[in-house]
């Protein structure tokens, strides 16, 4: 895996950062713990809708990771199509490595 933004996900996992799937994203989100809402490019719009509107009203940034679902689950071991980063040093630098 050569792939630089994949491999930081699964460090960002080893440290327990991450939160994985729609649901536990979007409480996360509600619980203010998540500083970046990341997800795969073919990600179902049903998934999103609520994680989307929980992140708005909480002001946090959702981005799209440029990967499939199958990408993702491949890095971070576990099947995954929406996720939520909760540690500002590591949002802020997948935030710079995905713009």
């Amino acid at each position: 895996m050569n792939d630089r933004v994949l491999s930081f996900l699964g460090i960002c996992r080893r440290a327990k950062k991450l939160v994985i799937g729609a649901e536990v994203t979007e409480e996360s989100v509600r619980c203010g713990k998540s500083r970046l809402v990341l997800h795969a490019a073919d990600a179902s719009p049903n998934s999103l809708k609520r994680v989307r509107r929980a992140a708005q009203e909480q002001n946090v940034p959702v981005l799209c990771a440029e990967r499939s679902k199958e990408e993702l689950s491949h890095a971070l071991g576990r099947l995954c199509a929406v996720l939520s980063v909760e540690d500002e040093g590591f949002a802020e630098r997948l935030r710079e490595m995905i713009d």
